[in-house]
């Protein structure tokens, strides 16, 4: 009996260093070409020109994406709550990945598969954030890896509330229209 626990805890390290060993060669094999933590920490999304005549008056607008970048201090608070509840309500609360809402959307989604409906995401703000930074679009688990190392990334090169901002200057509203600023004022002329 003594014999078979040694060989089965021994069995369990080795087992635990294999899987170790495993996660960070996926990691290093996956985040060669993703951007380091400097680069990360002094992005800044593209914003729109903007040409004022010598009154003031707007001339003109120049930019592939239409953004207007808002510092989050000057975010109204009820914008900043309103995309935390629907995109991520831990956002405060996780490393970059809300493996609780990772989990809940790849159940969800073995069931919409199975009855023909849509699948849904579960990426948080950092993640979709580490999305639009690397311009990654193919649907595969080779970019949710590279998603993952690079949300983690962000959280250390970034705070949250910067992470936020990034989050709130860069998501895509409509109408050729980047961030919220944008939005509003394409929208509602505020």
């Amino acid at each position: 009996m003594k014999r078979w626990l040694k060989r089965g805890l021994l069995a369990m390290i080795l087992l635990a260093f294999i899987g170790a060993g495993a996660i960070v060669g996926v990691i290093y094999h996956f985040s060669k070409n993703l951007p380091d933590n400097t680069a990360l920490r002094e992005y800044v999304p593209p914003i729109t020109t903007r040409l004022h005549a010598s009154n003031g008056d707007l001339m003109a607008e120049y930019a592939e994406e239409y953004r207007v970048f808002l510092p989050i201090t000057e975010t109204p608070e009820l914008v900043k709550r309103a995309f935390l509840s629907a995109e991520d309500q831990n956002f405060y609360n996780h490393g970059g990945i809300d493996l609780f809402a990772l989990a809940r959307a790849a159940v969800t989604n073995v069931f919409n598969y199975m009855e023909g409906r849509r699948l849904v995401g579960g990426s948080g703000i950092t993640q979709q954030v580490a999305k639009n930074f690397s311009n990654l679009s193919e649907i595969s688990y080779e970019r949710k890896i590279k998603e993952a190392i690079l949300a983690y990334r962000i959280e250390q090169a970034k705070t949250k509330d910067e992470i936020l901002e990034l989050y709130l200057n860069q998501i895509y509203l409509g109408a050729g229209t980047y961030g919220v600023a944008a939005a509003a004022m394409r929208y509602f002329g505020k």
